[in-house]
């Protein structure tokens, strides 16, 4: 039998696992993708789908895996959703034809969308509110920041030294590893009376409605943002979404109580996190065309040079879950964007032609950085404050959707913006667009503190059986 120390010891690490593996595997296949294409044979215009499969089922399941683990137990979904990526992963190591390569990305998706919500769930009901928690969301945001950054750097390095198949392969042995840790350090979650039942009608209209939405943005530029395919989706996507809420309005037992917006922590983190993504997803994805396009970076070379960006990150972590305790939430939600912002505008005032990556990458990555890393504390803290501990899972997928979302609706704005801004100048080409694209981007993170800021409200009370409620599951885990 396992004493409470070690499981105490195990608890953490799994959650930051989890969080480390669905940020890597979305940005470690990109580097691999012209192998991929000469090794499979990929036709140019289906190669993308080896990225969208992925980001679609991600994004569109998140709503329901958040909500399977607040009904069916958390421990239950996490170790469920790990298997269904280590089993997806192997499968698209051992891909010969595109079609297996695509149906096995998809089903990575899954896997992600059950294991995403849970981390924050489990960082919620594992640790009472405070600075344990809030060292906790520090840790549990760098880590999503790392693996995003280890994904471009490893994708390059297996590239390189054993192929593209290492990228997806390289997920099994840690996902072995994590299902055997999460059995001993995830107390199952004890119920007494009725099961709740799922509301299969929202999940069904709310996966179909972010489905549809992710891939209108994701096709956006390929056909075009006024062509009847794309408002047609973009359209349909709406309406479904626009059901799914009244829906849920009248549902007992909703895979998304409204009511969860109403409360002013909750809608500031996710109104912030949708514009924070927005504007850092597509920013950095221009950084790394600017890396491997201007200056000549190899895939390799270009994980490096994303290291700094990191541990500004780390360092801004750090600080934030040493003052939101003390300060409170609303000043690094507004301090941590608008530093954020401003180092999205310096990126606009010095990347060009001419630049090199000590004077125009470098500065303002760990300005950025800095700023975006003293977010994550305050949006982890604010989107789980009052919410009851039954409901943990219903708001972590609410934000992890938020946030998948706003990087899909960013990086097609973004994209749009630098495509037409380049195509205005003279002799004009896409890196002429994006100063603009860093433009909108800071205005979008800018918007969302100056937002955030002013529809936060610290809770006057205690809620009815807070996550804090916790202490069941806290004191389970720490023993």
């Amino acid at each position: 039998m396992v004493n409470h120390s070690s499981r105490h010891r195990l608890f953490l690490p799994v959650v930051l696992t989890v969080q480390f593996l669905v940020a890597l595997d979305m940005s470690v296949v990109n580097i691999a993708l012209p192998d991929v294409r000469d090794d499979l044979g990929f036709a140019p215009e289906d190669l993308t789908w080896v990225v969208n499969a992925y980001a679609l089922a991600f994004g569109g399941l998140l709503m329901l895996g958040g909500r399977l683990a607040d009904l069916v137990g958390r421990r239950a979904v996490l170790i469920g959703g790990f298997a269904v990526f280590g089993l997806a992963s192997l499968a698209a190591g051992l891909a010969d034809t595109p079609g297996l390569l695509i149906a096995a990305r998809a089903v990575q998706g899954v896997g992600a969308a059950a294991l995403a919500p849970v981390a924050l769930a489990l960082v919620a009901v594992g640790y009472p509110e405070g600075p344990e928690r809030s060292r906790a969301l520090a840790l549990w945001g760098a880590s999503g920041a790392l693996g995003g950054a280890a994904g471009v750097l490893l994708g390059g390095v297996l590239t390189d030294w054993t192929g593209w198949r290492a990228t997806m392969l390289v997920n099994v042995p840690v996902v072995l590893a994590a299902v055997l840790a999460a059995r001993v350090a995830v107390p199952a979650e004890p119920r007494a009376g009725a099961r709740p039942r799922l509301d299969v009608a929202g999940a069904v209209l709310v996966t179909a409605g972010t489905t549809a939405l992710v891939l209108g943005l994701v096709r956006a530029e390929e056909r075009g943002w006024g062509t009847g395919a794309t408002l047609g989706v973009l359209g349909a996507a709406l309406v479904l979404l626009g059901v799914f809420a009244a829906v849920e309005a009248r549902q007992p037992q909703p895979l998304l109580r409204l009511g969860l917006l109403a409360q002013r922590p909750v809608l500031s983190a996710n109104v912030f996190v949708l514009l924070l993504s927005a504007g850092q997803f597509g920013a950095f994805y221009f950084v790394s065309l600017y890396l491997q396009q201007v200056l000549g970076y190899g895939a390799t070379a270009t994980g490096l040079a994303f290291l700094p960006f990191c541990m500004g990150l780390i360092v801004g972590s750090v600080v934030a879950a040493k003052g939101v305790a003390r300060y409170g939430v609303r000043p690094f939600l507004v301090t941590g964007g608008l530093l954020g912002a401003a180092g999205l505008f310096w990126w606009a005032w010095v990347i060009g032609p001419d630049s090199t990556y000590w004077g125009a990458v470098l500065p303002p990555s760990l300005v950025s950085s800095l700023g975006i890393g003293m977010c994550f504390v305050p949006l982890g803290t604010a989107a789980t404050t009052g919410v009851v501990a039954h409901e943990a899972g219903m708001a972590s997928g609410l934000l992890s959707t938020s946030r998948q979302i706003g990087g899909s609706v960013g990086l097609a704005v973004l994209v749009a913006v630098a495509t037409s801004a380049g195509a205005g100048a003279v002799g004009g080409t896409l890196l002429d667009g994006f100063p603009a694209a860093f433009f909108t981007a800071a205005g979008m993170l800018a918007a969302g503190a100056l937002l955030a800021g002013a529809v936060y409200r610290a809770p006057g009370g205690p809620a009815a059986e807070p996550v804090e409620s916790a202490a069941s599951a806290g004191r389970a885990v720490k023993g």
